[in-house]
């Protein structure tokens, strides 16, 4: 599986104006969601944030977090956070380190004209820092319930013990003390002689 370089950005916080860094690796023992998208306050953009925002207590219940990622300034994304009421951060990539990792900056069509930007894409990164799933080209419809059922399957998984942890456990020696759920002991029948020549 991919896993990534770390690369430290600044973020949003709970509080306006005081920002925090983010590594992916402070991260580790949680799934992640990165979402990138291309701007702050264009309405794909609002759509897809407001979806994440409605579904991020469901997201909680799977130990995840969820990152918004654009190359926005720290106080568009102040601004954007406040005004759709997010609870998560956004994280501000200005110098595309992030983006040029996640290969999201692309050519795109707009108003008939190339220009150079963001490809709307998410990805979810497991509790060991790896990539296990991308959406690329989103298209917003329907996708947050996408990543949620994802998330929720690998959240699932997760919880199952690990094959030797049961092999292990099975092998254990625990005594019985109910005497109904004691193993019986072996009765042998006598064989003839003629029964062991034929079993030969």
């Amino acid at each position: 599986m991919t896993t990534f370089t770390d690369i430290e950005l600044s973020m949003t916080s709970a509080t306006a104006g005081a920002y925090q860094s983010f590594k992916l690796s402070d991260f580790r023992g949680q799934t992640v969601v990165l979402y990138f998208y291309p701007k702050d306050s264009t309405p794909g953009c609002t759509t897809e944030s407001m979806g994440f925002r409605d579904a991020y207590a469901e997201f909680e219940k799977s130990n995840t977090v969820i990152f918004g990622i654009s190359r926005d300034s720290l106080k568009s994304h102040d601004k954007f956070k406040a005004n759709l009421g997010l609870p998560f951060e956004l994280i501000s990539d200005t110098d595309e380190l992030l983006c040029q990792q996640f290969d999201v900056i692309k050519q795109k069509m707009m108003y008939g004209k190339q220009v150079r930007g963001i490809e709307r894409s998410t990805f979810v990164i497991n509790t060991q820092g790896e990539l296990v799933h991308e959406w690329r080209k989103v298209k917003v419809d329907n996708h947050v319930a996408e990543v949620l059922a994802t998330v929720q399957t690998l959240s699932k998984s997760s919880s199952i013990p690990h094959p030797s942890i049961l092999r292990d456990a099975l092998q254990k020696d625990t005594p019985c003390h109910d005497p109904k759920h004691r193993p019986k002991k072996a009765v042998y029948l006598p064989i003839s002689p003629t029964q062991a020549h034929q079993n030969q």
